[in-house]
């Protein structure tokens, strides 16, 4: 084991190159994943304008949104009702016209950091609003735990309540998680020190269009905090996914080997603690990583580099039982799971993998033969160009496959000449690099169902 350790070592930035090349082959290469990306802005870009004033708003969140197609993964989606509005202040309703919008007022003064209390301030006219209501000392607060229960059991008929969601799967093929959740512009000042602390990453320009964007706020509260079924969390999955699109392909790469080796090593260590870390608890390590400017420099002869930064990381949160909260790091994400026998017991096990060294990354399925190819032909020549390991054929492909999931299946025939005066506009103004291609390939449908109706 030591000489296998020792030749990892010496080899590592060859390793980390071929590491690169299978995780490209897992993921895709940065020019698939922005694809994926833009196909899925341009569509809700579209979808958002087209949206009803008194309608509801979809986003697309998680890993499937971040640019991920990894076998398992589910799809995650946020719902929003367009005219309910939540301040952080009072003095905020002025930018609201509150006979068409619904003001909700975010109490944080008695929640636990990452979590707050909704008061209605004007009356909804939306029945599952209105259900949720709860009054207390001559408030009215919207109840989670109500809310939640009754979207998720008007989203799907066969989902089950999963934390803030409502989970369940489609033809048994792909499982979803949906949120219906409520919208805020702000940013929130328990979130301020998050900006103070971008000096390095992200750049100030994606530091204020996140801001600029504010936040969400998901139908859960905490565990061990006062009025749990009052109580929302704060949800920043807007911010994180244009966090991930503002990192480069090495970062991404890093991130989404942390979630093969979460799935593929340290979750079969043990049926006790195999439910304890999750994919959110990886994206936080990552951010921080590189946040926190460990790796100087992020690139494919360093990207074991950047794993062992983040695995590091993350072996001294479970053994501190502290997993802060990107946004808000009062908010300790462990506090629920991590502790006690089972954070003990995890940390044992992390402990085991670390003193293994790279080694460990021999147990994931996904890149063992990368690195065994190397370890066993170390004049092996790779190469991390990434237009020479995908033709132009396969960006092509990439783009029709993703093209065939625009679909708008739109029979009011007013909201039809609207979407085609809506995208007409987006293809005349600067686009990214794919987004004609896809613009061009929604256009089609919108003109399909035209034509039939």
């Amino acid at each position: 084991m030591e000489s296998l350790h020792q030749r990892m070592c010496e080899g590592r930035q060859h390793m980390s190159e071929s590491v690169f090349v299978g995780m490209c082959g897992i993921v895709g290469t940065s020019q698939q994943v922005a694809i994926r990306r833009e196909t899925i802005d341009v569509k809700e870009m579209v979808e958002r304008r087209l949206a009803r004033h008194n309608g509801a708003i979809t986003m697309m969140s998680g890993s499937y949104r971040e640019g991920f197609r990894l076998i398992g993964s589910d799809i995650d989606w946020m719902f929003w009702l367009n005219d309910h509005q939540v301040i952080m202040d009072k003095s905020q309703s002025e930018y609201y016209n509150t006979a068409n919008t619904i003001v909700i007022l975010s109490d944080s003064s008695e929640s636990p950091p990452g979590f707050t209390l909704l008061q209605l301030l004007t009356p909804s006219r939306y029945r599952e609003v209105q259900s949720a209501c709860v009054r207390m000392n001559d408030r009215v607060y919207i109840s989670s735990s109500i809310y939640r229960q009754l979207t998720c059991s008007a989203t799907h008929p066969n989902s089950t309540v999963h934390g803030p969601c409502a989970s369940g799967d489609i033809a048994g093929r792909v499982e979803y998680d949906f949120a219906w959740c409520f919208v805020c512009d702000f940013w929130p000042p328990s979130a301020s020190s998050w900006i103070d602390r971008c000096h390095s990453w992200p750049d100030p320009e994606v530091v204020d269009d996140i801001v600029r964007n504010g936040c969400h706020f998901v139908a859960i509260g905490h565990p061990l905090g006062p009025n749990e079924n009052l109580q929302w969390r704060f949800s920043f999955s807007l911010a994180e996914y244009k966090l991930v699109y503002s990192m480069n392909h090495s970062q991404f790469l890093t991130y989404g080997l942390l979630k093969c080796f979460l799935k593929e090593v340290i979750n079969q260590q043990s049926e006790e603690t195999n439910k304890l870390l999750c994919s959110y608890h990886m994206k936080t390590t990552v951010f921080w990583a590189i946040q926190q400017n460990t790796l100087f420099h992020w690139c494919p002869k360093n990207l074991l580099a950047g794993f062992w930064v983040g695995f590091k990381l993350l072996l001294k949160w479970v053994y501190e039982g502290i997993c802060p909260n990107f946004f808000i790091p009062q908010n300790n994400l462990f506090l629920t799971k991590v502790h006690g026998s089972a954070q003990n017991r995890l940390f044992l096990q992390l402990h085991e993998l670390y003193k293994k060294g790279l080694v460990c990354l021999l147990q994931s399925s996904s890149i063992r033969s990368n690195i065994i190819d190397v370890l066993y032909n170390p004049r092996l020549s790779i190469c991390t160009n990434e237009n020479v390991m995908r033709s132009e054929v396969d960006f092509d492909l990439e783009l029709v496959k993703q093209c065939v999931l625009i679909e708008f299946p739109i029979t009011d025939f007013r909201l039809l000449l609207k979407a085609i005066r809506i995208v007409e506009q987006l293809i005349n103004s600067p686009l990214h690099r794919y987004q004609d291609a896809i613009l061009r390939k929604l256009s089609s449908s919108i003109f399909n169902h035209t034509a039939f109706i």
